[in-house]
C-alpha cells in the first residue's frame, strides 16, 4: 500500500509552526509495513487544497490529511474533500452530539461555528475524537482511501494508533511491518559512501539500503518489510556483512549507540583511560568523553594560551621557549597537536592521550598550516596516530564534526593498538 500525507494549514507554510505531525505519522506508517512516497504541505486555500487532494487521490491508495477540521472559517479540509469525491456535505447526529456532550460536560458554551464539526462527506465513515472536538472521517473513494485527522498532536496521534491502524489492518490485511538496522559510518562523506554502497542503493529491493548525511558521521540504512522482526534480521543479515565489507572499518556503531557508548564500551573492556586536550572545540569533545564514563575520562583541557599549552609541551618532554611555541603553533599544528596528546597523557597518567588543535582564524597560511585545517593526535605509551582535517570556509570548524572525527581516531587507535573483543 502506497500512502501520501497531506498537511493543511497556511501556518506550516509561514514557518510559524513546524510540522512535526507528518514525521511522526512517517515513523508508524513505516511500522505498519505502509509505504510513504510523498508529503505535501498546503496552506488554507480551498483551490489549492482541492488540486493537491486530487493530485494525492490518484497517485497514492492511502491519502491521510492532517488539520482543517476545526470550527472556524479557515478550517476547510471537509468542504474540500467533500468536492474532492462528488459528495455533499451532512450533518451526522452521533457526532453532533458527541461535540454538545464535550462542552457540557466541560462547562462551556457551545458556539454556532462547532455544529459545523459535525458535517462530513455523504457516506464518509464518521470517527468519533475523544480528545477534542474535531472529529475524524474516512471516505472511500474508487481512487483512494482518504483518511481526514486533527492537526492537535495529541489528538491525531491518539485517533492514528486507536482508529486508522486498526482500520488499515482491518481494510486491507496489513500484516507485514518495516524493520531498519542503520549502520554509522565515520571518516567517509556521503559521497564516499555512496561511491562504495551505491550499487547496493540502486538495485536493492528487499531489503533496500539508504544513505543519510549528519555533520561528521553518515548513517547506511538497511530496511526490510516482513511479517516478523526475526524474518526481517535475516533478510537484513546478508546485506550488512555486504555493507560492513565494503565501508572497510568505518562503521563505529549500530541503531541508537552512540559514539561516546562505543568509545566507552572499548575503554572499560580494555581497562584504559583517556584525558583530552581541545583549542577551538569549546568542551564539546571533553563533554562527550564525560558520557563515555566518569571513570574513564581523567582530564579535558581547553584553551590556546601560551602557558597551557607550554604546561602540556612541557610534560611532554617538549619544553619550547615563548618564540618557539609561537613558531610551532604559527608554522606546524601537526607536530604541535603530536606534542600536545602526548603531554595531555604524560600529566594526567592516562593511558590515551587526545589533542585537536584548530588553526584559528586570521594567522597567515603556511605549508603545513591554514585557516580551518584541524589536526587530531592520539597518543599512547606504544604510538600516535593522527589525522588532517580541512573544513570548509573561515573561523571556527564545525565543532561537532571535529568532535567525532577526534572521537572516531580514539576508536582507531584502541582497537588497532589493543585489539581483544
Amino acid at each position: 500500500m502506497n500512502a501520501e500525507i497531506v498537511a493543511i494549514g497556511s501556518e506550516l507554510l509561514l514557518g510559524q509552526i513546524v510540522d512535526t505531525n507528518s514525521a511522526w505519522m512517517a515513523q508508524r506508517l513505516a511500522g505498519v509495513g505502509v509505504n510513504l512516497f510523498y508529503k505535501t504541505v498546503v496552506g488554507d486555500n480551498p483551490d489549492r487544497m482541492l488540486e493537491i487532494t486530487n493530485r494525492a487521490m490518484e497517485r497514492s491508495d492511502l491519502v491521510i490529511t492532517s488539520g482543517g477540521l476545526g470550527p472556524t472559517q479557515d478550517d476547510l479540509t471537509r468542504e474540500v474533500i467533500a468536492r474532492a469525491t462528488n459528495r455533499e456535505l451532512v450533518m451526522d447526529p452521533e457526532l453532533l452530539a458527541q461535540i454538545e456532550e464535550r462542552f457540557r460536560r466541560r462547562g462551556f458554551i457551545m458556539t454556532e461555528n462547532n455544529n459545523r464539526q459535525a458535517l462530513i462527506p455523504e457516506g464518509a465513515i464518521p470517527v468519533k475524537n475523544p480528545n477534542g472536538t474535531a472529529p475524524s472521517f474516512i471516505v472511500e473513494d474508487p481512487r483512494a482511501v482518504v483518511y481526514c485527522l486533527p492537526g492537535v498532536p495529541f489528538e491525531m496521534k491518539w485517533l492514528f494508533d486507536n482508529e486508522l491502524v486498526p482500520y488499515l489492518r482491518g481494510k486491507f490485511g496489513l500484516f507485514d511491518s518495516i524493520y531498519s538496522r542503520v549502520l554509522k559510518v565515520s571518516d567517509l562523506g556521503e559521497s564516499g559512501v555512496d561511491d562504495l554502497v551505491g550499487h547496493l542503493i540502486a538495485n536493492s529491493v528487499n531489503p533496500t539500503v539508504g544513505v543519510l548525511a549528519h555533520p561528521g558521521q553518515v548513517d547506511v540504512r538497511i530496511t526490510a518489510k516482513s511479517a516478523t522482526r526475526k524474518e526481517a534480521d535475516e533478510l537484513i543479515a546478508p546485506l550488512e556483512e555486504e555493507v560492513r565489507n565494503l565501508l572497510d572499518g568505518h562503521v563505529f556503531a549500530v541503531d541508537e549507540e552512540t559514539m561516546p557508548q562505543v568509545i566507552g564500551r572499548l575503554l572499560r573492556a580494555r581497562g584504559l583511560t583517556v584525558a583530552c586536550y581541545e583549542g577551538l572545540t569549546g568542551g564539546v569533545i571533553a563533554q562527550q568523553l564525560q558520557d563515555a564514563g566518569e571513570e574513564l575520562f581523567l582530564q579535558g583541557t581547553i584553551g590556546l594560551q601560551p602557558g597551557v599549552l607550554q604546561s602540556l609541551l612541557s610534560a611532554s618532554e617538549s619544553s619550547l621557549s615563548p618564540d618557539e611555541l609561537t613558531n610551532l603553533l604559527m608554522e606546524d599544528g601537526a607536530a604541535l597537536a603530536d606534542g600536545l596528546a602526548s603531554g595531555i597523557r604524560a600529566q594526567t597518567g592516562a593511558s590515551l592521550g587526545l589533542a585537536v588543535h584548530s588553526a584559528p582564524e586570521g594567522i597567515n597560511p603556511t605549508e603545513n598550516l591554514s585557516a580551518g585545517r584541524t589536526y587530531i593526535s592520539v597518543s599512547s605509551a606504544d604510538g600516535t596516530w593522527r589525522r588532517e582535517y580541512n573544513f570548509a570556509g573561515p573561523g571556527l570548524p564545525d565543532r561537532t564534526r571535529a568532535a567525532l572525527n577526534a572521537l572516531d581516531l580514539l576508536r582507531v587507535s584502541i582497537l588497532q593498538n589493543w585489539n581483544q573483543a
